[in-house]
């Protein structure tokens, strides 16, 4: 498997997943637990890691570990590549650029859904001159990393109307920083991602702000992002590997039925983090679809993007190379 920072930031941004449609409702246990390892986000939390801490995994030869923090999805992948974690998650661009640079993943399930409750909005201080996306050309504006989901929100945004992909300029700011460095003027807008909804609910709450465009504007309701698998590493545990996927997407319908209970879930997982918990009160879930069933056109509409813009060869992808599929076995 190759990949390069260079790969992963030409391309797109967008997180990856897995695809449930057509799971069985039925699990199959391995003899020996297989381990995950996967990296966390702050302020937040992944549906696989709602599943570990409501218990769903045991007994089905799914066993999560945790090594670290990540900043953005991109370099998740490259984790994912050199074989330092298990699990990546990343924007649907980026994994589809990461994909055609030679890396054998697999969108298994989507990570995050955005629609007219779970988005990423780009805010910026009441008073600033900044009224529409044709105002942000020449504008700094913070993201949690390059060559991700916002990244390219912007890029689809500035396309949307006529203006080049780069007429702004973005700057990386962790996600506990994007209140102060807007607020302080540091940039002139603060790019929050569907999954920092922890830190844009602190931020309007704390007052001064409003939102300019978010991205179900720019993109319409659509997958946000994925969490990803080597294919090799589906190949050699099969049945763990389906139980994960099904038990992510059992975690996320729970969720939904039960969001405040999934938040006082969340709380406790950021204090053990030593994160702020008081925050999961501004969590607006994950935003899927039931079963966190992927479509087609969560994989097509960024490969017609990246396609329009040259970053992809014509006819190279299609969603039914990338998405994963239940009892998937083969490798490329």
């Amino acid at each position: 498997m190759k990949i390069t920072r260079r790969s992963l930031l030409a391309g797109a941004p967008l997180a990856a997943g897995v695809v449930v449609a057509g799971v069985p409702c039925f699990a199959f246990a391995e003899a020996a637990p297989v381990k995950f390892r996967y990296l966390a986000s702050r302020g937040g939390i992944s549906p696989h890691e709602l599943a570990d801490e409501l218990g769903y995994y045991k007994g089905l030869g799914v066993e999560l570990e945790n090594v670290g923090y990540v900043g953005g999805g991109p370099e998740s992948l490259f984790a994912l590549a050199s074989g330092n974690v298990d699990i990546g998650s990343a924007a649907t661009p980026a994994v589809i650029n990461s994909i055609s640079g030679g890396n054998d993943f697999v969108a298994a399930y989507p990570s995050n859904g955005i629609n007219k409750d779970v988005r990423s909005v780009f805010y910026v201080l009441e008073d600033s001159p900044i009224k529409s996306i044709a105002d942000i050309a020449g504008k700094t504006i913070s993201v949690n990393t390059l060559g991700a989901h916002l990244d390219y929100t912007v890029r689809e945004a500035l396309h949307s109307v006529g203006l080049p992909p780069d007429a702004a300029n973005l700057v990386v700011v962790p996600g506990p920083q994007l209140e102060q460095t807007l607020r302080s003027r540091q940039v002139d807008i603060a790019g929050l991602g569907y999954w920092q909804a922890t830190f844009a609910g602190a931020l309007v709450d704390h007052g001064g702000v409003r939102g300019v465009f978010n991205d179900t504007d720019v993109l319409g309701e659509i997958a946000g992002g994925f969490v990803v698998l080597r294919r090799d590493f589906i190949a050699a545990n099969s049945d763990a590997a389906r139980n994960f996927v099904e038990q992510s997407a059992r975690a996320s319908d729970w969720s939904q039925k039960n969001p405040d209970e999934a938040r006082k879930v969340l709380a406790d997982i950021l204090n053990r983090r030593g994160e702020n918990g008081d925050l999961a009160r501004y969590w607006t879930g994950f935003g899927l679809r039931e079963k966190a069933q992927a479509t087609d056109r969560d994989i097509d509409f960024w490969v017609s993007i990246l396609e329009r813009d040259g970053r992809l060869g014509k006819g190279k992808l299609k969603a039914a190379d990338i998405l994963y599929r239940s009892g998937e076995t083969k490798t490329n």
